[in-house]
């Protein structure tokens, strides 16, 4: 006998049972982001490595350790894409969608990262995310942290997220402060775990986002980020929390909160529960105003975020807040007798064509009423229609009702549609 095949380690089947959850988190998203006047943009798995070499940058953790990389028959080096934001940049600049225009888009769907499969983080994993281009403003972040914060509401997660705000300032702030930084840190190298002295020429801004613990006293007196705004930043923050209080969005300052990617500056945020352990954060992203540049375009201002699918899922789990979900079918027609299941072909194809909006399940594979009724049942449908060959004969149907106390019904075959719309 053959050894059966798993799935790969971190990459995970979605079954039945679960995909009708998926399928209405997935939906009340989309329908959010469109009553926003946002539009879906669709773009390849795979791209070139060096478009994430250059907008996520090589010195960090995702680019050194977590891609999936592979030289192709041609010689090329691809991978398969870790994150959204830079392959919807490629997209908007190689089809003209960004110079001088403003531009606010959507997109769904798995990204891969190498990295310890745990709870709430997975090696192929589904984002949803926004970018919206062509915007400097305070107003458009301000959008995009209003519009996540629908999400919340929507799902009914509201009471368990929290968002954390920081701005990272201009880039020539963000060197200044980062001189500052590694000055500091230098004078407590004795105390830096293995990770922190790794990062802390090449990235170390991301030192300040380490879940060390013993690291929480040295890192509570490092210099504060807000201290090297420049006064444009400054003030473009200013704006938007103003923004965010007169919406009535919550917030804090987290001036540690620097985010994991080279490209972001001025704004960052994060919405963080309490309620998955370790992996607390549910929506992430922030304005990146050079990276379409850095990526061949011309200077366009940039904001968005990105969500994990996956963490949405599981937190709705663990906090028992799945919604009531739709049964697989509406009816469930079965038949007794040779020329009852040879009809019962064309009266399942006529009701779905007559009543689109009803999900018909025609019985397959035989067996007693008593069967056809225990599948009927478990299917959820809430009508099951019986067809015999003396039914068939009289031009007739039985209708019994599965979750309500109605009385069994005999129809017409000619007016079944009028009495099921």
């Amino acid at each position: 006998m053959s050894k059966s095949i798993q799935a790969i380690r971190g990459m995970n089947d979605c079954l039945p049972q679960d995909t009708a959850l998926w399928q209405f988190v997935e939906q009340t998203l989309r329908d959010t982001v469109s009553r926003y006047g946002y539009s879906e943009i669709r773009f390849p798995i795979v791209e070139m490595t060096e478009l994430f070499k250059r907008s996520i940058g090589e010195v960090t953790d995702i680019v050194e350790k977590e891609m999936y990389t592979f030289t192709d028959r041609n010689g090329d080096s691809l991978t398969l894409r870790p994150e959204g934001t830079a392959c919807c940049v490629r997209a908007g600049n190689e089809h003209g969608l960004l110079y001088n225009q403003e531009q606010r888009l959507w997109y769904t769907g798995p990204m891969f990262r190498h990295e310890r499969p745990q709870k709430g983080r997975y090696r192929q994993f589904h984002q949803f995310g926004l970018e919206a281009f062509g915007i400097a403003s305070a107003d458009i972040d301000a959008e995009v942290i209003i519009l996540s914060a629908r999400f919340w509401q929507q799902l009914g997660l509201a009471p368990y997220v929290k968002l954390q705000l920081n701005s990272l300032g201009s880039n020539q702030a963000r060197a200044e402060y980062r001189e500052a930084l590694v000055a500091y840190l230098e004078q407590h190298l004795e105390l830096l775990d293995e990770d922190s002295r790794r990062r802390l020429y090449t990235n170390p801004l991301r030192v300040l986002d380490s879940k060390n613990p013993a690291l929480a006293e040295v890192l509570a007196k490092a210099p504060q980020l807000s201290a090297y705004l420049d006064e444009e930043s400054a003030e473009h923050f200013a704006q938007l929390q103003r923004r965010l209080s007169a919406a009535g969005i919550e917030f804090e300052i987290n001036p540690r909160l620097v985010r994991g990617l080279d490209y972001y500056n001025k704004t960052v945020f994060e919405w963080v529960t309490t309620e998955l352990g370790a992996q607390g954060t549910v929506c992430a992203g922030g304005r990146y105003d050079g990276l379409v540049e850095q990526l061949g375009g011309k200077p366009t201002p940039a904001v968005g975020f990105a969500l994990g699918l996956e963490r949405l899922v599981l937190l709705l789990q663990s906090l028992n807040l799945v919604p009531a979900l739709p049964a697989t079918a509406d009816i469930y027609l079965m038949a007794v007798g040779e020329q009852a299941e040879l009809a019962a072909i064309a009266v399942a194809e006529r009701l779905r064509s007559e009543l689109p909006a009803k999900r018909v399940i025609l019985h397959c594979g035989g067996g007693n009423l008593k069967k056809q009724f225990k599948k009927a049942d478990k299917s959820g449908a809430d009508i099951a229609l019986i067809l015999g060959d003396e039914e068939l004969a009289r031009g007739e149907i039985t209708l019994k009702w599965l979750r309500e106390s109605h009385p069994q019904q005999t129809i017409e075959l000619s007016k079944l549609t009028e009495q099921l719309a």
